[in-house]
């Protein structure tokens, strides 16, 4: 459904799009969706000290837990309810796919077509779960100590492996019905919101930084420029491809011979896509 409806924007211009009904309900499903997602990275995990944990991440924001937070969106530094963001599932859908090589009955149902990939997309979402009950459990016991006074530590726990997991299964949701009711890959898109509304803060921190410290701004320069052309190189090389020229035999009609149509198979030179570098973080 995803590569249907970005052929369908490609094939798409300005004078006939108010007339794609489709591209256009997709395309505001996809919007209303990231919407909502953003809306909850703003809503924090029930009992927690905002000042406490303010300060707790304030001493620790720098390194991993930074990177965390810009992939989540700033949900790390509000502590909210999605602050685990997705890599819970991706983490789930790439042991699932390792797996799928190295177990005969994961490659069987490989195999099988759309209802064995069905099966297999139910084992990662109950690997995604299982994940996110650990990963919760371990952020919520950590956190015990900055939460509101008067609050059981066990009911503290409890009530943030149940928000966080929720906020999770929930974000999985999110991709999996934008993938199939609007434009792109839900995940992906999920990740790249939460990248791209942080990014304003980390050019003001960065400038901020230039500013006290007296970097020459040819050096400041010199960086957005590295930047900008790493990400047209990144780009040219996600959509690059070869093109292996498929040639069709004649056909015999009424007064001879026809030539046979010619096609294409596209081979992407980046086939894995994004999988080795996020397994790699």
């Amino acid at each position: 459904m995803a590569n249907a409806a970005e052929q369908m924007a490609r094939n798409v211009n300005l004078s006939t799009f108010a007339k794609a009904k489709d591209l256009q309900n997709r395309i505001l499903f996809t919007l209303g969706m990231l919407i909502l997602y953003r809306l909850g990275t703003f809503i924090p995990i029930p009992g927690l000290d905002p000042s406490q944990y303010s300060t707790l991440f304030q001493s620790q924001s720098g390194g991993m837990l930074g990177n965390l937070n810009m992939f989540a969106g700033g949900a790390v530094e509000r502590m909210g309810i999605f602050a685990l963001n997705v890599m819970p599932y991706i983490t789930a859908s790439i042991i699932i796919q390792m797996m799928t090589s190295a177990s005969p009955t994961l490659e069987k149902l490989k195999k099988e077509g759309e209802a064995g990939r069905k099966q297999i997309n139910q084992y990662t979402r109950y690997l995604t779960l299982a994940f996110a009950l650990v990963q919760s459990f371990a952020i919520s016991s950590g956190l015990s100590a900055v939460r509101i006074d008067g609050i059981a530590q066990p009911f503290f726990i409890l009530t943030g492996v149940v928000t966080l997991t929720g906020g999770t299964m929930l974000l999985m949701w999110m991709g999996e019905q934008i993938t199939a009711r609007g434009i792109g890959n839900g995940v992906s898109l999920i990740i790249f919101a939460g990248i791209v509304a942080e990014m304003p803060k980390a050019i003001f921190n960065l400038l901020s930084q230039a500013r006290a410290t007296s970097v020459n701004i040819v050096f400041v320069v010199a960086i957005a420029a590295m930047v900008i052309a790493l990400v047209v190189f990144i780009v040219f090389m996600e959509r690059s491809q070869r093109r292996l020229l498929i040639q069709y035999p004649k056909r015999q009609q009424a007064h001879g011979f026809a030539q046979g149509q010619k096609s294409f198979l596209p081979l992407k030179i980046n086939t894995s896509g994004v999988i080795p570098p996020i397994f790699a973080s």
